[in-house]
């Protein structure tokens, strides 16, 4: 596979009518020399001396690239107050990996709110893979001054197995669910490892003990892209199938609105959206409603 051509022809996609606008407000964003950043829940900068003017333009700039999925984010006092209250998530993952001197992939990072938080783990290179030109806009935005090494890849899943290098810990959040076939995937990112490396994952699980799916008809929480909703034995098979030798479990945990809640940063609907208003228990499709399950394989 000839990565450098798709990347080549993926750069283009800065050009489409609808993201020019983007690259435009970013580039004429000023430098900042003067400003410190924090890695706490909040990715957090600190301008020292920032002027009103410039202040109404960083703001104009985040404003123009809603939505904002994954988050939160501040600078100086404008809040970027995400739908998704990420650091929930890190938080929950970060005593479970140690990333020092290490090679690390987030696939499917979007704006690349953890490979920020990563930051502070020092790892030998971070790298993000998404599509999106939309979240890596807010990635260059938000690293306009951060000024980080971070290499961000218009890249997807598929393209892991034919990377230039392989990674010692992959980070694959909230992708395979997306995926019609999450074993072939599960095997794109095993090959995508050294030996002895790990892949830390979280997908939608449904309760049993029994090694099956829900495979929903149309949609499931109003995504129309879900297409496998697995038990915890299931997943670990698939793993296993995949090649991974070793599947730990980590937390499995319902998702609620402290976590994904409709905010100003996203105009669309959020979570209380896609429940059955008479049961949270369920999806608006009467489907169990949305629990994650997060685990580390190891590839031996």
């Amino acid at each position: 596979m000839d990565l450098n051509s798709i990347r080549e022809e993926r750069r283009k996609w800065l050009t489409w009518k609808n993201i020019v606008p983007y690259q435009k407000a970013i580039k004429a964003l000023p430098a900042y020399d003067n400003l410190e950043v924090k890695f706490g829940d909040r990715v957090e900068i600190q301008i020292a001396d920032l002027s009103e003017p410039d202040m109404v333009q960083i703001e104009q700039t985040a404003r123009l690239m809603l939505p904002w999925r994954k988050g939160p984010f501040q600078i100086n006092d404008l809040f970027i107050d995400s739908e998704w209250q990420s650091q929930i998530k890190y938080n929950l993952l970060e005593p479970h990996f140690d990333l020092k001197d290490k090679i690390v992939g987030d696939i499917g990072c979007n704006n690349g709110y953890y490979l920020f938080r990563m930051l502070t783990h020092k790892p030998k290179k971070l790298i993000g893979f998404d599509p999106s030109a939309i979240y890596y806009s807010q990635f260059q935005f938000i690293d306009h001054f951060i000024q980080s090494e971070i290499v961000y890849e218009l890249l997807g899943v598929e393209h892991v197995e034919f990377y230039e290098h392989k990674f010692d810990v992959l980070f694959c959040l909230g992708v395979l669910y997306h995926r019609a076939d999450p074993v072939g995937m599960l095997k794109s990112l095993f090959k995508g490892l050294n030996k002895g490396g790990e892949l830390i994952l979280d997908t939608f699980m449904i309760d049993g003990e029994e090694e099956i799916c829900l495979t929903p008809k149309e949609r499931y929480s109003k995504i129309p892209n879900i297409y496998f909703v697995p038990t915890i034995n299931a997943l670990k098979n698939w793993c296993y199938r995949a090649g991974f030798e070793m599947v730990e479990v980590l937390e499995t945990m319902v998702t609620e609105s402290n976590e994904q809640r409709k905010t100003e940063w996203i105009e669309t609907q959020s979570l209380e959206d896609f429940l059955d208003p008479n049961d949270p228990g369920k999806t608006v499709e009467g489907y169990p409603a949305p629990k994650r399950v997060y685990i580390k394989a190891i590839k031996s």
